[in-house]
């Protein structure tokens, strides 16, 4: 059995549909919107394909209407991006958006996954980087095996005692210091972290259609060049 894991989309489609690797199943860690041109597009492809998903901070910001609490560096950023995917999303879109469950719990072979997008005591906002040993005290909070994040854009995986923490990184935005695409794969008890190149300039070419504010613009375009602001 092949799980992909993939989290941190927002509203990339070019990234998220250049995704080739083959799959039994598709687990989504949310953020599905904001930032991309086409969190549409996305939310749909998520419905159609995806097994299993868990609402982000970005899904909940826009299914209920409220600030995604973003950090002071990326808020207009935010923001704005905000106000484009709640005026081009329908309102079945929104809905899937507000339904998603803030965490779930699953088998699979023998193994027991516990998945959210921040952390099992801050499921929305909890940001944790990887030595973080926040960690050790979330995965109490929990009787999995595996605890699969996303939120931080930055893939991992951690090994505490027998247990571990695995962030597949950001398909839509990574942070990691270059454009290539991050996600994650499981098979055969064992997690591989893997990346991809993608037509990049497709997605910043649909970014600059929208016509943001010039400097708006350009943070959201070098963050998915560069992989940081």
């Amino acid at each position: 059995m092949k799980i992909v894991i993939i989290s941190d989309l927002h509203g990339n489609y070019e990234a998220v549909r250049s995704l080739a690797d083959r799959y039994d199943e598709l687990w989504v860690l949310g953020d599905l919107v904001n930032y991309g041109p086409e969190p549409g597009a996305v939310v749909d492809f998520v419905k159609a394909n995806s097994t299993v998903v868990v609402r982000g901070n970005h899904d909940h910001s826009l299914g209920y209407d409220v600030e995604p609490r973003c950090t002071l560096r990326y808020q207009k950023m935010a923001d704005l991006t905000r106000w484009y995917s709640a005026s081009v999303l329908k309102k079945e879109q929104k809905e899937f958006l507000r339904a998603l469950p803030l965490k779930l719990e699953l088998n699979r072979q023998g193994t027991h996954f516990y998945l959210c997008h921040a952390k099992p005591s801050d499921p929305l906002y909890g940001y944790c980087p990887e030595q973080s040993e926040e960690w050790v005290k979330e995965l109490d909070r929990t009787n999995a095996d595996v605890l699969l994040v996303g939120h931080t854009h930055t893939p991992f995986v951690r090994q505490i005692g027998d247990r571990l923490v695995v962030n597949p990184g950001s398909l839509g935005q990574p942070k990691t210091g270059k454009s290539d695409a991050c996600y994650a794969t499981w098979e055969d008890g064992s997690f591989h972290l893997k990346s991809f190149p993608y037509a990049v300039d497709e997605t910043v070419g649909r970014l600059k259609a929208l016509a943001f504010p010039p400097e708006v613009e350009k943070d959201l375009i070098t963050v998915l060049k560069t992989g940081s602001v």
